[in-house]
């Protein structure tokens, strides 16, 4: 059975509010990137050409790695209803299969009633920074319960 979760509204975000969500990155997410994006990088699906990289082996699509903070935004704060509506975001270091990454948001700064800005960012399991920035959402205007 399922946790019931209260997700925040546009009344009750509050600046400072936190929310995360943690995931390894395993080879099969990396395909079924490329499968979707249509990113077939070597750096990404060939362990032999990404092992002579600066990289020293294969790493995942940055994109995947920013798209675990869609996670964060629709999943926990603001939660379900949330409209991801802007994101910048800057890439420190790259993510290796098999790296656990949790992506962090923090509410910012309330822009009108309608929208929020958020701290993101994602670190791997060695607490480094390998992306951070800022995203714009519009939360839910009504309180949804998971049940």
């Amino acid at each position: 059975m399922m946790e019931r979760q209260t997700i925040k509204t546009r009344e009750t975000l509050r600046v400072g509010d936190k929310g995360s969500f943690t995931k390894t990155i395993t080879e099969r997410d990396v395909f079924a990137f490329a499968d979707a994006s249509g990113d077939f990088n070597p750096l990404h699906v060939d362990e032999e050409y990404a092992r002579r990289s600066i990289f020293g082996g294969r790493i995942a699509h940055g994109i995947l790695t920013a798209g675990i903070i869609s996670t964060v935004l629709g999943g926990e704060i603001p939660g379900l209803g949330t409209i991801f509506v802007e994101l910048h975001v800057r890439f420190m270091k790259p993510v290796y299969l098999g790296d656990t990454v949790t992506a962090t948001a923090t509410v910012i700064e309330t822009i009108n009633p309608k929208r929020v800005r958020l701290m993101v960012a994602c670190a791997n399991q060695k607490d480094e920074d390998v992306a951070i920035g800022n995203a714009v959402v519009v939360p839910p205007k009504q309180t949804k319960v998971l049940v």
